[in-house]
């Protein structure tokens, strides 16, 4: 089994998909494009909304988008375990529980803080500083249950790692580097802190930020 994703290294939407596949250790190769390519009719043929990436399975020309989409897709048809059986119904249950809380408590204001202080400056907007405090205050306090998930379970979709947790990564990461919202990393949440230093350092997770970092330097490289 092979897959091709398209997108970019330095997408943070590619990154949870590399970053699952990694883990899983499925085949998936990155097709890269430019940013800008997205907004073209051949890209909106793939991708009707304009969005990267996108997925196109190999074996049977299967094309699949939305990054968390992506990454059960592979994660169903390999039989990871990333993903539990639906046969174990507490589990999936656990699992798709913890899929949502990533995409409802977690990602609206991580994403949001990733785009105020560092991609707006990037696309040439300024930064909106009542947002970033919104988003800092949002991410703070649903962090606060986060610990109260994480004293009853190890990882945010059950006992086990599952997708769920890794799903956090690539925005987390960014809140984690720019230390506005020390709750993650600092103790004062210790199952908080325990949970994202073990996600934090999954070999997965490592390798994508050299590859990203590798990426980002050739492209200082090159001004």
């Amino acid at each position: 089994m092979s897959y091709t994703l398209h997108g970019h290294i330095l997408s943070t939407c590619a990154a949870r998909v590399i970053v699952s596949a990694g883990t899983m250790g499925a085949d998936v190769k990155l097709e890269s494009h430019e940013f800008a390519s997205i907004h073209g009719p051949e890209w909106a043929q793939k991708q009707p909304f304009n969005q990267m990436p996108y997925l196109v399975d190999d074996d049977t020309g299967f094309l699949v988008f939305e990054s968390r989409a992506i990454a059960k897709y592979i994660a169903v048809k390999s039989g990871s375990d990333l993903v539990p059986k639906q046969s174990d119904v507490e589990a999936y249950a656990r699992f798709e529980q913890g899929c949502s809380i990533e995409q409802s408590n977690f990602d609206p204001a991580a994403s949001g803080l990733a785009f105020e202080l560092v991609f707006a400056k990037m696309f040439g907007f300024e930064t909106d500083q009542k947002r970033v405090e919104k988003h800092i205050a949002d991410l703070t306090k649903k962090l606060q249950g986060y610990e109260r998930l994480l004293s009853k379970q190890k990882f945010v979709g059950g006992d086990k790692l599952t997708l769920a947790d890794l799903f956090h990564l690539s925005y987390g990461a960014i809140v984690a580097q720019l230390g506005v919202v020390p709750s993650l990393t600092d103790g004062s949440l210790p199952h908080v802190k325990a949970w994202w230093e073990t996600i934090s350092n999954l070999p997965a997770w490592k390798e994508y930020e050299q590859q990203k970092n590798a990426a980002l330097a050739a492209m200082g490289a090159s001004k």
